[in-house]
């Protein structure tokens, strides 16, 4: 079930580190990714009490991490990108929150010791794994066996190869650090194979405005010209789904999805 990046995983880790490092001021200020409802859900889902000691997988520029920073002892925060790490370290401090701690680290193999977290949390970052079931295989090792919790939010793709294969060929001409928008099945079935119980917990609808999503990402402008023409192309099914719009914004699928240890 889990995608295998082409190549060499780590050109995908080098891609990311070198892609964000030129953008993470932009994803700091995206209320794409500062704000949201599934934030406060996935606080809520992991009921803290004020005492957990909680990771953010992938935290870009922290805004996960800070989320759930009032509720909890700690929250260790890792990205491989130092970049968005320094923006998540000067959010923090913006608004003098002391209990988060930046470390670059891969989620692939995070440099924890067993059982060392209540709480792991990812949200739009799982796309960029090369290896997610290797990353599963890491949050079920440091992830207390009694009460711990994993929270996974990410987009989703679409089952139907058609409308499948069109996001991820946008998505990579975006962002050439892009692996895979699994599909909510796919999530499952490799969290079973991790050794977790899982369940979507929620999901919503991220529009993305085109200008914006280009943007954020400097994507240049031939790979916006492709992507444009892709959109254009599209077939009707594709296009219903996608909810194109004559600008080519358009809307994606989000998941939370819960787990716990078996």
């Amino acid at each position: 079930m889990s995608s295998q990046a082409a190549g060499n995983p780590n050109d995908v880790k080098r891609s990311v580190e070198e892609r964000f490092a030129q953008v993470a001021a932009n994803y700091s200020a995206s209320p794409v990714h500062a704000a949201g409802a599934e934030l406060a859900r996935m606080v809520a889902l992991a009921a803290p009490t004020g005492g957990e000691r909680m990771l953010d997988a992938g935290c870009g520029p922290g805004h996960t991490a800070l989320a759930f920073a009032p509720s909890v002892r700690q929250v260790i925060a890792v990205d491989l990108a130092a970049a968005m790490l320094e923006q998540g370290s000067r959010l923090a401090a913006e608004r003098g929150i002391a209990n988060v701690e930046f470390r670059r680290a891969d989620v692939e193999a995070l440099p924890f010791a067993d059982a060392a977290f209540d709480v792991i949390a990812s949200r739009y970052s799982a796309h960029h794994w090369p290896n997610p079931q290797t990353a599963l295989a890491e949050f079920h090792r440091v992830l207390r066996p009694d009460a711990g919790r994993l929270l996974l939010a990410d987009v989703v793709s679409c089952p139907a190869p058609v409308i499948d294969t069109h996001l991820q060929a946008v998505e990579l001409l975006r962002d050439p650090s892009h692996v895979r928008d699994h599909t909510t099945e796919q999530w499952l079935a490799m969290l079973a194979i991790a050794g977790f119980t899982a369940e979507v917990a929620y999901t919503w609808d991220i529009r993305l405005d085109f200008t914006s999503w280009v943007g954020r990402m400097a994507t240049p402008p031939a790979a916006v010209a492709m992507i444009r023409e892709i959109f254009a192309a599209a077939p009707v099914e594709v296009k219903s789904a996608l909810r194109i719009e004559p600008d080519c914004s358009f809307t994606v699928r989000g998941a939370l999805i819960a787990a716990a240890l078996r």
